[in-house]
Order: C-alpha cells, then structure tokens, then sequence
C-alpha cells in the first residue's frame, strides 16, 4: 500500500535532480521517508538522495520500490503549479500507479524494479573540503562552461580555484578563503571533472545558501546540499578526469 501526497514544488525538485542523471529510477519508501540512488550509464556520475517523510503532506506506507520513468512525471508535473498537491497511490495488487494532479488522474504502469539495482554509495575520505554559496558556485561553472568543457579544481589552505582553458580563452574564478563559508585542506589538491555533467545540476543547487564539496587529487567529486527547509538531501558524486586521457 502506496498513499503519498507532496507538494508539485518538492517533487519537481526532486525529480529534476535525478533527471539531470538519469531517465528512470527506483524509488524505495520507507517508513522514514523516500530514498533514491542513481548511476549515469556511464558510470560517471551519481545521486544520492534521501527526502525526509515529513516533508510530505501524505506518507501512508508499507515499505515497497516503485519504478518511475522520470519523462512521465516530469510531464505530469509541469501541468501544476509550485503549490498544488500531488497524490501518489498504488497497491501491488493491481500493479498500478496513479497519480492525481487537481481534475487528472493518470495511471502508471511501473518499471519493473527488480532489474533496477540502486548502486552501492562510496565511502570516501575527503582530503579538501569546502563550503561555498550556491549562487557563486553556479555563476563560476557557467562562466567555466562557455570556454571549455573541462574544469579544473585546486583547493589549498587559502583559497579555492575554479579554472578552464579553451582553445582560446580562459576563464579563472578565485575564492579566498574569507569568501566561503568553510575551508579544510591539509595539503594543496587539485582535479579535473566534466562540465557537461556539473553544469546541469546548478539548476538544482544554484539558489542555495550553501554547496559543500569535498575532493582531492585525482579524486571523485562530491557535491553535498539541501532543500526543502533541509527535509531534502543530495549527495552528487563524479568521477574525475585524468589529464593523461585528454
């Protein structure tokens, strides 16, 4: 048994993050909430995502997976507004999903979950890590991306640098440590990653007070916030670069 009912701004959000990844993907309910974890096809990058059950107006449940094609509901949802409710029901019985959106009522037949194998979330210690504005950390990779398609990152005791070279303009944005919230880095450090997947996701992050990242010398990526008052959490991994294969 599957009764939920969230607000059409939570799940957009919610939805929109995974979408930047993937196109389908295993929602498990549990009695404390809603968990998600994605992996590109590539393998390069991944979401972590755990939405608290008080978050939503609605969280009556057995403990069940559910299979969503992220296309169908994020084309449902757009027809609502930030605050209209949208109502997820479904019973194993019937094997039907519906969810209801003011007068529409749309049935869903679910992805068949079983072959949907959320990835296991590495457990990483982080030799840099770093707090910055949401904003500035979204100005900085869209001002990254029209030069290039490759940023580097370089983290030291001081500052943190977000730099690009493109065939031929640059783009370099510094900030001192004074200028973000919190900076550890016990010895200078610096990687590569793909802008074509870091970019998308400042939609998601680029209103918040707050993006923590955490990274090291050829070392995967970790992007670390939250919505929804904190209700939400994301943890966004990606895979580093390595120079030599450019």
């Amino acid at each position: 048994m599957l009764n939920v009912t969230a607000r059409q701004e939570l799940m957009s959000k919610i939805v929109e993050t995974l979408g930047i990844v993937v196109e389908d993907a295993r929602f498990d309910f549990a009695e404390d909430g809603l968990h998600v974890r994605v992996v590109d096809p590539s393998h390069v990058a991944m979401v972590k995502l755990d939405v608290d059950a008080a978050a939503f107006d609605t969280w009556e449940i057995d403990e069940t997976n559910v299979g969503f094609d992220i296309r169908k509901l994020k084309e449902l949802l757009s027809l609502g507004g930030a605050n209209d409710l949208i109502e997820f029901s479904y019973g194993e019985e019937t094997g039907v999903l519906t969810i209801n959106l003011g007068k529409i009522d749309r049935n869903i037949r679910p992805l068949d979950n079983s072959i949907m194998n959320p990835p296991a979330v590495p457990t990483l210690d982080f030799p840099c890590k770093a707090v910055i504005g949401g904003a500035e950390f979204s100005q900085a990779l869209r001002a990254a991306r029209q030069v290039g398609d490759l940023v580097n990152f370089s983290l030291s005791q001081d500052s943190f640098t977000i730099h690009v070279q493109g065939s031929a303009d640059s783009v370099t944005v510094v900030f001192d440590k004074d200028e973000l919230q919190s900076l550890e880095c016990s010895e200078p450090a610096r990687s590569q990653y793909s802008l074509t997947y870091l970019v998308p996701m400042t939609k998601i992050f680029g209103a918040l007070d707050e993006v923590s990242l955490g990274f090291g010398d050829n070392f995967p990526l970790s992007m670390t916030f939250s919505f929804n008052d904190g209700a939400a959490e994301v943890q966004y991994f990606l895979a580093p670069r390595v120079e030599s294969d450019i």
